[in-house]
């Protein structure tokens, strides 16, 4: 069965009608809009990426987007009441994400690869909200001590491991389905004790944000297969970061590059 942007378009129009929402098709764009009536606050939908997803998990799909515009709807309208250190995290993105909200606010960032920037969030349970700095300003907090927040949470996050070995070489996976699995990469404790175990060269890699991928290379077939394995991940991953691994060395992350077969080549 082909899924049209017009059959996709009424479904999600369908499933996300709320009194206090309003949803817009844009025929040229491809895309179906849905904002809060009084705040003009919303989320566009690219339809095109939505079929494609419904190709592969059919209603699961759907599901999956009216979950995430419901939730980041919720977080737009979030006010200051809900602020609670605790609950602040940085997250992972690839650098071609915006800087700034739909306001052209700008959002509270931290450079990390040339590959990915940190953002900030607070947790509000089922999702987040990326922080800016007109909501800093808001609830009375510095950018600095934001960072140092997260840093700290990050840290105390659990972590959850699974081990594989494929060609002689150990692949880790850290996927506690938190939202803050990528995360993880700035756990500098966690790199260095992985670094004390592993026996070749560590590539780190988080190519969607449900998942940190450490490996423990010991042959030339081992980046072919970090590699294949990375652009898998990003491929299927609802918020896709980047398909490139990073050699991790001297406590530094420098993306790599496979060409053809086997040899990395730095980035």
């Amino acid at each position: 069965m082909k899924m049209t942007s017009l059959q996709m378009r009424d479904i999600l129009q369908n499933r996300l009608q709320r009194a206090e929402w309003h949803t817009s098709f844009n025929r040229e764009k491809d895309t179906l809009r849905v904002e809060h009536i009084e705040t003009k606050k919303g989320i566009t939908i690219s339809l095109p990426g939505v079929i494609a997803k419904w190709q592969q998990k059919k209603d699961d799909a759907i599901d999956e987007v009216v979950y995430y515009v419901e939730e980041a709807l919720r977080a737009m309208h979030m006010n200051s009441t809900e602020w609670k250190e605790n609950k602040v995290f940085p997250v992972i993105r690839s650098t071609s994400f915006p800087l700034q909200n739909e306001k052209g606010v700008d959002f509270v960032v931290e450079e990390h690869t040339a590959e990915t920037r940190i953002y900030y969030v607070l947790d509000l349970g089922k999702t987040y909200r990326l922080l800016d700095k007109d909501f800093l300003q808001e609830v009375g907090v510095e950018e600095k001590h934001v960072k140092e927040i997260a840093a700290f949470n990050v840290r105390s996050l659990p972590v959850k491991e699974k081990r594989d070995e494929v060609a002689g070489n150990i692949y880790y996976f850290f996927r506690a389905n938190d939202g803050y699995d990528a995360s993880r990469i700035l756990d500098e404790s966690l790199l260095e004790s992985y670094r004390t175990k592993v026996e070749g060269d560590m590539v780190v890699a988080v190519p969607h944000q449900d998942v940190l991928i450490i490996a423990d290379i010991r042959n030339d077939m081992g980046y072919d297969i970090i590699a294949q394995m990375t652009m898998q991940f990003f491929s299927n991953g609802l918020v896709p970061i980047t398909s490139l691994s990073f050699l991790y060395e001297e406590k530094e992350l420098e993306p790599i590059f496979v060409l053809g077969k086997n040899r990395p080549k730095k980035g």
